[in-house]
């Protein structure tokens, strides 16, 4: 049995059905970096208050060092009976350096030492996802210069609407995928790296102490993190170990990411129908079928439509168990891990996956076209025509209304019908007037209130 960092009280030894259910080292190992590294901090904030001495220091940073180098060669194995990463940590130190590792938890508690890692692992995971949405926006931005003319048909309630520019269509997903940086951007910036709340309370170490530039003590091994941070001491002890709305902010934000992703893949599906033939998903991001020889599926955009469930759920998941807790910290917040390292993962998956498959992506502007003849897409560049008529706005709405059923009822397109006809509707709609505006080209050019 691994020994625990706490125990001196108990007279009988946990049961093994206690242990299997409250262990968390099956996930939160993820968080071993960022552990190692707070214990840096940690060590170097001791030999300052005077509870190590310089020798006592640097063995316990080699020791911990040498630990994150196993750790980087993939020949870290946690064990199946330790109770958490910090724990097995602790336990491993203790081999290299001796007994000289129980002093490494003095003025520490696994409650802040969580909260320290979960908010560097995030620092880093906000980085990278920041990165991959980064990608993917240059990958559209780079479609939308490919395609800068085409025009298509724009949709309300799943119907022909107004024509619109496929750029303009697209680039709405570039946007979407801004606002999301800036959401992580926002929160990345509201990260504070603090220590000495001790397991509620605070320690006996003076909070200047505590403030440490981080650039400084990150060399060698320890150069993982990406961006620059200090850590300061905390401002309310009760706060930082009972918080965890960073968490239920990051996982909110990765849900919206996944909104996102799952319209721009249902667009997709959509467009790659044979009953749309807009667009043709490239076969490398496609999978066939195990019966139907003739199929080609779009697996992927499916998943991360499918995915934006699972968001949802770990979303769900984290605010309802903090809901009802009292201050402080409660074993109930150990179940924030898996929701918000799986939100990281999948979000970033998809991320990657839709990268690749919109680089490949080629749109059919021969079948757009022939979506285009549809009149009803003109409707309302007709009622405009009557309203610089000097038409009144209502009126002209049900003058081009009655024109469209009744072309839809007679089976005549409004190109075709007589002048006499147009005369039946009004005198002011001029045939040959009329067909200039039936142009889809026409249509988005007379949009001017959109900054171009």
């Amino acid at each position: 049995m691994a020994k625990k960092l706490w125990g001196g009280r108990f007279s009988k030894k946990t049961d093994p059905l206690v242990e299997e259910f409250t262990k968390s080292i099956q996930y939160d190992h993820k968080l071993a970096k960022y552990d190692l590294l707070g214990s840096i901090f940690h060590v170097r904030v001791l030999e300052k208050a005077g509870y190590l001495n310089k020798g006592e220091a640097d063995k316990l940073e080699q020791g911990l060092g040498d630990i994150l180098r196993i750790l980087k060669n993939k020949s870290f194995q946690v064990g199946a009976s330790d109770e958490d990463i910090h724990t097995y940590i602790q336990n491993l130190l203790q081999k290299k350096v001796g007994d000289l590792a129980l002093k490494l938890h003095t003025a520490r508690s696994r409650n802040d030492q969580v909260v320290f890692s979960t908010k560097l692992y995030c620092k880093n995971a906000i980085r990278d996802t920041k990165g991959c949405i980064g990608e993917l926006i240059s990958v559209l931005l780079g479609l939308i210069s490919r395609n800068a003319g085409i025009i298509i048909p724009g949709f309300t309630h799943m119907q022909h609407a107004q024509p619109v520019y496929l750029k303009d269509y697209l680039f709405v997903y570039a946007q979407m995928l801004s606002r999301d940086t800036e959401r992580l951007e926002n929160i990345g910036q509201r990260l504070k790296i603090t220590m000495g709340a001790g397991a509620l309370a605070g320690t006996p170490i003076e909070a200047g102490k505590y403030a440490i530039e981080a650039g400084k003590l990150l060399k060698g091994e320890f150069k993982f993190i990406g961006e620059r941070f200090d850590i300061e001491a905390t401002v309310n002890s009760l706060d930082l170990v009972s918080d965890r709305d960073f968490v239920i902010e990051i996982v909110g934000a990765l849900s919206l990411v996944a909104t996102h992703l799952s319209r721009l893949a249902e667009d997709l599906i959509i467009w790659s129908t044979k009953e749309f033939d807009f667009v043709e998903v490239d076969e490398a991001f496609c999978t066939g079928s195990s019966l139907m020889p003739q199929k080609k599926n779009s697996d992927v955009l499916e998943l991360i439509r499918g995915y934006s469930g699972r968001l949802y759920g770990n979303l769900v998941s984290v605010l309802t168990m903090m809901k009802g807790l009292p201050l402080t910290y409660n074993r109930d917040m150990q179940l924030d891990k898996e929701p918000l390292f799986n939100s990281f993962e999948i979000v970033s998956s998809e991320l990657k996956v839709l990268t690749g498959l919109i680089a490949t992506l080629k749109f059919n502007a021969a079948k757009i076209e022939e979506q285009l003849k549809d009149e009803s897409l003109y409707a309302t560049d007709l009622v405009y025509y009557l309203v610089d008529k000097k038409i009144p706005f209502k009126n002209a709405h049900t003058i081009i209304g009655k024109l469209v059923k009744y072309s839809i009822d007679n089976d005549i397109s409004i190109k075709d019908m007589p002048e006499s006809l147009f005369r039946k509707f009004s005198d002011k709609l001029i045939k040959k007037e009329i067909v200039k505006l039936l142009d889809p080209l026409v249509s988005v050019k007379s949009k001017k209130s959109i900054k171009r």
